[in-house]
C-alpha cells in the first residue's frame, strides 16, 4: 500500500519529541486507534523515537487491523545498538566512521529494519526511509545499495529518504534525487505556508525524478492548529522555546492574512495548511505534529486529530498557492543545515558539513544557494 494522503507520525502526542503534554501511553494508543477509524491509513515510526518504544506502541495501537487496510513507514538511520548517545544531538548515525565502513552498510540497514518490524509486529513495511542522514547518507553508493537491497529481501515495497532534524538540506537532496532516484520513491521535507524555504526549492527537482514527497511540520509549531496565541505557556524542555523571539506574534499575524482564504474554501487553518502543501506537486502526502498543549482550557488533541481526519478533497489554485507563498515567505530567515558555504572552516558534523566541489553544479542548475 502507498502512502495516503493523511499521515499519523509517532512524533506526535509528546512522547517522543517534547511538544507540549507528554500523553499517557493508554491515550497515545487510541489516538492512534482513532486516527486509523476516521479515516488516516498512513502511520509512520522511526526506531530512534524512544529507542524502539515508539516501534512497540505503533504495533499495539495497529494490532488486530487488517495489515492490508493500511501503510506502515519505517524510518532507521540512526545506530541505537552500537551507537552512543551524544546528549541533545542524538545517536550516532550508523555511517559513522569509527562505527562501522562502506561493506558494513547493507547488514545493518537489514538488521534494524528487521528489529523494527518485530517490534511493530508485522513483516514488511510499506516505505523504509533513511532517517536524518549525514553526507554519507547523502552521497555513497553503498548505502542505496543497502537501501534497495531492503526491497530484494522484502522487507519493504518502496525505500526513501527523510532528512532531518533541522531544515535545510536542498543542496544534498539535489545531489542525491539525482544520483540515487531509482532507489528514493519518496522524500520527507519540512513544508507549510509559513515555511516555503528551503522546501519548496526541493519539489521541481522531485518532480522531474519521479520521487512523491511527503511534508512534516505542516502545523508550523501548532500556529496552523490556532491554538498557540500571544502569551501562550510552553511546559519546561517543550522544543518551541528554541525558536526565535516573537514566532509566535509574526506567524499569527501571517495567520490572519491567510484566514480569509481558508473560509473561502470552507477549511480550518490546519486543513487550510495542508491542503497548500498538497496543492503543489509532487506533494502527496501531509503530516503534521498532533500537540496538546498545556492547561486546564487546551484544545484536547483528539479534536485535532478529527480535524484532520476530515481533509477534504480540494486544490488551490495556483494563484492562490502564490498569494499564500508571498504572506508566508520565509527566504532567508535562518542559517541552514546540511552542506553549505558557511561552514567552510569547520569539521563535519552529523548534521552540517561543509560545500563540496561535486554539490556546486547541482546547486547551479537548481538555483540552490551555497550560501544559504
Amino acid at each position: 500500500m502507498d502512502l495516503t494522503r493523511t499521515v499519523f507520525g509517532t512524533w506526535s502526542g509528546g512522547r517522543f519529541m517534547h511538544f507540549g503534554e507528554r500523553l499517557e501511553e493508554d491515550r497515545w494508543v487510541r489516538l492512534v486507534r482513532q486516527a486509523y477509524d476516521e479515516g488516516v491509513r498512513t502511520f509512520m515510526t522511526a526506531d530512534v523515537y524512544g529507542v524502539g518504544r515508539a516501534d512497540e506502541m505503533i504495533g499495539e495501537a495497529l494490532a488486530g487491523i487488517d495489515r492490508d487496510s493500511y501503510c506502515l513507514v519505517g524510518m532507521v538511520g540512526h545506530d541505537i545498538y552500537e551507537g552512543s548517545r551524544a546528549g541533545s544531538k542524538g545517536y550516532a548515525r550508523f555511517t559513522l566512521p569509527e562505527l562501522r565502513g562502506p561493506s558494513d552498510y547493507a547488514a545493518y540497514l537489514r538488521a534494524a529494519t528487521e528489529r523494527s518490524l518485530e517490534r511493530c509486529r508485522t513483516d514488511h513495511f510499506d516505505l523504509v526511509m533513511l532517517h536524518n542522514p549525514d553526507s554519507i547518507g547523502y552521497t555513497d553508493p553503498a548505502v542505496w545499495a543497502g537501501m534497495e537491497g531492503l526491497k530484494t529481501a522484502g522487507l519493504t515495497t518502496k525505500t526513501g529518504i527523510a532528512p532531518g532534524p533541522a531544515n535545510g538540506f536542498a543542496i544534498d537532496l539535489a545531489y542525491a534525487i539525482e544520483k540515487f532516484h531509482e532507489q528514493i520513491d519518496w522524500a520527507m521535507i519540512i513544508l507549510n505556508p509559513m515555511e516555503p524555504w528551503p522546501g519548496r526549492y526541493v519539489l521541481p527537482i522531485a518532480q522531474e525524478f519521479g520521487v512523491d514527497i511527503v511534508t512534516r511540520v505542516v502545523d508550523y509549531g501548532g500556529i496552523f492548529h490556532d491554538d498557540v496565541k500571544s502569551g501562550h505557556a510552553f511546559k519546561d524542555g517543550d522544543h518551541r522555546t528554541y525558536r526565535a523571539a516573537g514566532w509566535i506574534e509574526h506567524g499569527n499575524e501571517k495567520l490572519e492574512k491567510m484566514r480569509s482564504i481558508a473560509e473561502r474554501h470552507g477549511l480550518t487553518m490546519l486543513q487550510f495548511a495542508c491542503i497548500w502543501n498538497l496543492s503543489q506537486a509532487p506533494v502527496k502526502s501531509v503530516g503534521p505534529t498532533f500537540i496538546q498543549e498545556a492547561g486546564d482550557g487546551a484544545r484536547p488533541i483528539e479534536d485535532k486529530i478529527r480535524e484532520f481526519a476530515a481533509l477534504p478533497e480540494l486544490t488551490l489554485t495556483h494563484a492562490e498557492v502564490e498569494e499564500i507563498l508571498q504572506i508566508g515567505n520565509n527566504e532567508g530567515c535562518m542559517q541552514l543545515k546540511g552542506a553549505s558555504t558557511r561552514h567552510a572552516d569547520i569539521e563535519p558534523q552529523p548534521d552540517h558539513w561543509p560545500m563540496r566541489a561535486e554539490l556546486e553544479p547541482f546547486a547551479a542548475k537548481w538555483n540552490l544557494n551555497p550560501a544559504w
